[in-house]
């Protein structure tokens, strides 16, 4: 059964609090699992969430600030203790090479499991699956950092009126769509394309041209709000997006589920950024997230 959510893991920003654990987010994606940015405290939060190391095909680190790379060693050893027998693959700024490396063998372990490494250098391409294609942007923080966006590959929607107007029914209808045509009829005559699905997910970082590159036509932006809109300089300062920024992105972007995280320790009423958010003028699904918590990505439009 094919299944789409995201399950947050933390969503703390710098300092964990009581309610708030650091930063980890695995996307179920069909039969993959995505974990990204997962900081101090994930592998705890992944035995609370029913998540586990076999789950995992993809590591996805936007930067190595430790609030989302310390808990890169607990999530390595417990894939190579549990002797993962399918391939996992890293992704993390390049420049950060040493950072990840040093992460990976911060203690001595038993290393059963290789994990490959792919790590994005500039904005493009990182991997292309059967089923979606991986890409990067680069944003704007006070260390090197890139967003993440995941691409369904466009699909085929049978039109049932058409393949009756054509007298196309039973066997025939699998037929056309493995052949292409049937006869005079071709498969466009029939169908029309399924635009695929898209995921982003965004991190530290101010408003720059990839933060909206990546939101743009998003079914399911994650996206950090850190700060409320008053505190907009700091923001600024520190390489972080408010609730209402992050909002206008997934207006403009067109988005139709905003998640909004990584929220600072300085803010006691979470109700607060969606309040902000929709101030902002934006109008599809919102949720602020919580730890534990399941979000489905969109059914297909």
């Amino acid at each position: 059964m094919s299944v789409r959510e995201l399950v947050v893991l933390g969503t703390a920003s710098q300092v964990p609090t009581r309610h708030r654990n650091h930063n980890g987010y695995l996307l179920r994606w069909d039969g993959e699992g995505i974990l990204f940015d997962p900081g101090e405290g994930t592998q705890r939060q992944m035995v609370r969430a029913g998540v586990a190391a076999h789950d995992l095909n993809r590591l996805c680190v936007t930067h190595f600030h430790g609030d989302h790379a310390l808990g890169l060693p607990g999530v390595i050893q417990r894939i190579n203790l549990d002797q993962v027998p399918h391939e996992i693959t890293a992704h993390y700024p390049k420049s950060g090479q040493r950072f990840y490396e040093r992460l990976q063998f911060a203690t001595p372990y038993r290393a059963t499991v290789f994990i490959t490494e792919a790590p994005a250098d500039g904005d493009g391409v990182l991997a292309v699956t059967p089923s979606y294609t991986l890409d990067t942007r680069r944003l704007s923080h006070s260390v090197e950092s890139y967003g993440y966006r995941i691409i369904e590959h466009d699909g085929r929607r049978m039109l049932p009126e058409r393949l009756a107007a054509h007298g196309i029914k039973g066997p025939d209808v699998g037929r056309i769509q493995r052949e292409g045509s049937l006869g005079p009829v071709s498969l466009d005559d029939v169908s029309e394309v399924r635009r695929g699905q898209r995921f982003a997910f965004v991190m530290d970082t101010r408003l720059c041209d990839g933060v909206y590159a990546l939101a743009e036509g998003c079914d399911m932006l994650v996206i950090e709000s850190t700060f409320l809109d008053e505190d907009e300089q700091l923001a600024v300062e520190h390489g972080h997006l408010t609730a209402g920024q992050a909002a206008r992105v997934a207006r403009d972007g067109g988005v139709r589920h905003l998640v909004l995280t990584h929220f600072s320790q300085r803010y006691n009423d979470p109700d607060e950024f969606e309040r902000q958010a929709r101030a902002a003028g934006y109008e599809g699904e919102l949720t602020v997230a919580h730890d534990l918590l399941r979000v489905p990505v969109p059914k297909r439009r």
